[in-house]
């Protein structure tokens, strides 16, 4: 019963009747702490599973030829720049390696570390969430207790000291004092009222209450808070460059697709595989709450004839604190797009990684809709600004 013991999401039970085990899979949240726990592998996963990420870090290196191996939940995520400063405060400057993310840092077994050292791996780097910022609950702590036993044999093994690190990172808000008009928005709409107001200058963000949901930077008026890597001007940026990009080669409708990095997994982690074949470019945002309408009305100026949003059900969001305020929007966002006749346009799905296969099938739907309608109206007009 150790997988019971350890989903934080009660949904491993024992039936009383026959003391077989059960998964509720209407619970389970796909973090994968139960299968990398089970000590006879009894628990099968679709997403992740041992062999399949061993055979992903070994192909890569075989590629990319690297001995540095970077293992990072989904809910931090740096960026490569990101990594490289991570990498160079650890003494380990490297612009090369190989990055596995998966959903839960609480994901990987210890033993997966000794067979990625065997692979060839001579660095290895886990990048954890804080343990307050860990959106599967106990999966970063779990983690570090594993890292702390592997470190320990290997060292037991003749490896150096340094073979394996471990270091805590989780994305926040940033603020560009310049921007700020101190409005006071922010400190309004934050959920975990990680942003205090001041007197005489801008508001403060309170960094370990900050979760990084994003909700702050969809109601400032002038882009001056931001999560890192989320940047408002830059989507914007990458949606335009995308849409002129896809109307030069293809006179196919376009499509953008918004998802929440806790709603879709295979596509976020491969989107040219599973959107090959399709004029579509698809956008990982950190929450619901961080899915800004502006981008939406926007992506219809800049030539997209369809836009997609997939985000987590009420009772599978991992930020539930807040929820309200994104249903407010979407409630407005809906009331534009219908004032500009582009309801037809528009989809938002509550998906679950749980439910393989989904998305897929969402987006085939959609795509074949958008692709009998002539091209938006709203392309090449004037988009919407905060």
């Amino acid at each position: 019963m150790v997988c019971f013991s350890l989903c934080p999401f009660n949904a491993i039970d024992r039936e009383p009747e026959d003391g077989k085990v059960r998964i509720d899979i209407e619970r389970c949240q796909v973090c994968g702490i139960c299968t990398s726990a089970c000590p006879v592998s009894a628990i099968d996963m679709t997403y992740y599973d041992y062999e399949g990420l061993l055979d992903q870090i070994r192909s890569a290196r075989k590629d990319r030829k690297t001995d540095t191996l970077v293992m990072m939940c989904r809910g931090n995520s740096p960026s490569k720049g990101e990594i490289e400063q991570i990498l160079m405060e650890q003494d380990r400057k490297c612009h090369d390696f190989v990055i596995m993310r998966v959903p839960c840092a609480g994901r990987i077994p210890t033993p997966f570390i000794f067979n990625a050292l065997k692979s060839g791996f001579s660095n290895i780097v886990s990048i954890q969430c804080h343990d307050d910022f860990c959106r599967m609950k106990e999966g970063t702590k779990i983690e570090a207790r594993r890292m702390l036993l592997g470190k320990a044999v290997i060292k037991q093994l003749g490896y150096p000291d340094d073979t394996l690190k471990v270091v805590k990172y989780s994305r926040k808000a940033i603020w560009d004092s310049k921007e700020c008009v101190g409005c006071g928005k922010c400190v309004f709409i934050c959920p975990y009222d990680a942003i205090r107001s001041e007197p005489f200058s801008s508001p403060t963000i309170i960094t370990e209450k900050c979760m990084g949901c994003g909700a702050c930077q969809t109601v400032c008026p002038h882009n001056a808070i931001h999560v890192n890597g989320y940047r408002f001007e830059d989507i914007l940026a990458t949606c335009a460059a995308a849409a002129t990009s896809m109307k030069a080669r293809s006179c196919k409708s376009s499509i953008l697709v918004f998802s929440c990095q806790w709603s879709e997994y295979s596509a976020l982690d491969d989107p040219q595989k599973m959107l090959k074949g399709k004029n579509a470019l698809m956008l990982e945002v950190p929450c619901f709450k961080g899915m800004d309408p502006l981008h939406v009305v926007n992506a219809f100026h800049q030539g997209f004839d369809g836009v997609m949003a997939v985000v987590c059900s009420a009772k599978d969001c991992k930020l539930q604190n807040g929820r309200d305020a994104a249903e407010r929007q979407l409630e407005v966002l809906l009331g534009y797009l219908k004032g500009q006749g582009l309801s037809d346009r528009f989809e938002i799905h509550e998906l679950s990684p749980r439910c393989e296969g989904e998305f897929a099938r969402k987006f085939e739907t959609f795509h074949e809709r958008i692709s009998l309608l002539p091209p938006c109206p709203l392309a090449e007009t004037k988009g919407v600004e905060k």
